[in-house]
C-alpha cells in the first residue's frame, strides 16, 4: 500500500501537530507522526495510515554487513525494545539513530534513513 493510499485510523482523538510529543518525520511532502507503531497523518477532520514505501532510499534489502554502533550487538528489536517501531512496506522497522533497522536473524538490516523533524517528548 502507498503511503498516499487512503487509510483511515478509526477513532484517533489526538491531534498532531508540532506540540503533540511524538516523532514527526519528512515522509514525502509532508510531515508524519510516529504514534504506537503507526505512522499518522492529519488529513482534515481525520488522521491517515501511512507507510515508508519500500525505494531506492528506504530498500527493503538484507544487508547483513551493516555495523550500527547505536546499540549494543546483542540488542533485539521488538516491541518494548526502546526504538520506536515504523511501518516500512509490507513489515515493521525500528527507528535507530535516524535510520530503518531490520531485525533480520542475528544481524540489523539497513533500511536507509529518514528525516527527524521533532523528537518523541
Amino acid at each position: 500500500m502507498s503511503s498516499h493510499d487512503h487509510k483511515i485510523h478509526a477513532e484517533h482523538p489526538h491531534a498532531h501537530g508540532p506540540a503533540c510529543g511524538h516523532t514527526a518525520i519528512k515522509h514525502g511532502d509532508h510531515l508524519d507522526y510516529l504514534h504506537d507503531g503507526h505512522l499518522h497523518h492529519p488529513h482534515g477532520d481525520h488522521v491517515d495510515e501511512h507507510t515508508i514505501e519500500v525505494s531506492a532510499h528506504n530498500p527493503g534489502a538484507c544487508t547483513p554487513d551493516h555495523a550500527c554502533g547505536a546499540h549494543d550487538k546483542n540488542h533485539k528489536h521488538g516491541p518494548g525494545c526502546g526504538h520506536e517501531a515504523v511501518p516500512h512496506g509490507d513489515h515493521v522497522d525500528y527507528l535507530v539513530d535516524g535510520h530503518l533497522h531490520h531485525p533480520h536473524g542475528a544481524h540489523c538490516d539497513n533500511h536507509g534513513p529518514v528525516e527527524i523533524v521533532q523528537k518523541a517528548a
